[in-house]
């Protein structure tokens, strides 16, 4: 892979930097900072070597949606400016305006309805803005956009350090030292069957939980009531059978007496499923215990909805191994964050989605126009 380490004189070249930076805003102001802490080591790098670095990301699903709070936060850490929309008189102003080593962030590419269609125009603008690309933006890297895809057919493309680092990092569970666990939550089997397949080879044991065992439990003959589960079937599937398959053996419901707490089996039609139990938790610890690598993407529960115990007694037990541990996935992340543990894992991926889809495949087509 090609990284912005290889180029030797950066000075006063424009750099066109693609971050991560689609970070969880509460009243107008930054939540977290956990992307913006990753995202900095390549600004800096850029910044000490005199680049005119030209940033752009992009925020929420909306295309109203700014970066205009992410662009506050920023100045905290770096002398950052603002540059306004793609294209705009202002931002033509401001980059002519730029000196060696200034940084100029630019609004939500997502406000161009290019940005997700991988528009031929919109590519042709961002290419324009540069004469090198730096893809920092691993969590969106299984995204074929403009500014992730297109602008690094335009330009000599190069990694930044934190996609670098992903890439690298997340490698080295593809292969990993025995014992092994895979814990793998959340929801939407249909996407993620191929890697539970995957891994039930190149692991000792794979942990599905979440909706992801609604599927499984459903395909095995378990009542699962209201339950969330996929539209993809499962019966007869071979996996299913496999010894190093773990499923949880107790389960949180909620249902028209209240919540409790009982077997896969004692699920009443009307109830739902919404967590692990402590059983299945204190399972997990004993596996946990005995590995030496531990992978992690996807909350246990209904995380959104307050069901967060079987995730963050896990995300303890996990801190606390000896093994190496990766994790990811946003709400992942985000229980961990909670609990102030980020610093006791051996890795902490930026990507869910991405980090899945590389696991999977062992690449993204964004990753492959980096090397």
């Amino acid at each position: 892979m090609k990284v912005i380490t290889d180029l030797e004189d950066l000075k006063g070249k424009y750099v066109l930097l693609r971050s991560s930076l689609n970070i969880p805003l509460k009243d107008g102001k930054v939540r977290n900072t956990f992307r913006i802490e990753r995202a900095l080591p390549t600004m800096r790098y850029l910044h000490e070597r005199g680049a005119k670095t030209i940033i752009v990301a992009h925020i929420g699903r909306e295309p109203e949606e700014t970066l205009q709070p992410v662009y506050e936060e920023l100045t905290k850490y770096l002398p950052v400016h603002w540059g306004g929309q793609i294209g705009s008189e202002e931002q033509l102003k401001r980059q002519e305006m730029m000196g060696n080593g200034d940084l100029l962030i630019l609004e939500n590419t997502r406000q161009d309805e290019g940005e997700k269609n991988n528009d031929e125009e919109f590519v042709t603008k961002l290419a324009l803005l540069g004469e090198i690309f730096v893809n920092d933006a691993f969590a969106a890297a299984h995204r074929e956009h403009a500014s992730t895809f297109g602008v690094a057919q335009k330009l000599p493309a190069y990694a930044g350090l934190t996609l670098a680092e992903e890439v690298r990092e997340l490698t080295k569970v593809m292969k990993p030292e025995s014992p092994s666990l895979f814990l793998l939550g959340g929801a939407k089997f249909e996407t993620k069957m191929p890697l539970v397949e995957k891994y039930l080879e190149s692991y000792d044991h794979v942990f599905v939980a979440g909706a992801l065992a609604n599927d499984v439990f459903k395909a095995q003959g378990y009542e699962v009531g209201q339950s969330m589960v996929s539209d993809v079937s499962l019966t007869g599937k071979e996996f299913l059978n496999n010894p190093k398959l773990l499923l949880p053996i107790d389960v949180v419901v909620e249902g028209p007496d209240g919540k409790r707490t009982c077997g896969v089996s004692e699920v009443k039609p009307e109830e739902k499923i919404l967590d692990c139990g402590t059983a299945t938790v204190e399972m997990l610890a004993t596996h946990i215990e005995k590995a030496k690598t531990v992978l992690w993407n996807g909350p246990f529960g209904a995380y959104e909805m307050g069901y967060t115990q079987s995730t963050e007694i896990t995300a303890r037990y996990v801190a606390a191994a000896e093994a190496f541990t990766v994790i990811g996935g946003g709400d992942t992340v985000a229980a961990v964050e909670k609990l102030e543990l980020n610093n006791l894992f051996s890795f902490v991926s930026i990507g869910g989605g991405a980090m899945l889809t590389l696991l999977e495949k062992g690449t993204t087509p964004v990753i492959d126009t980096l090397n």
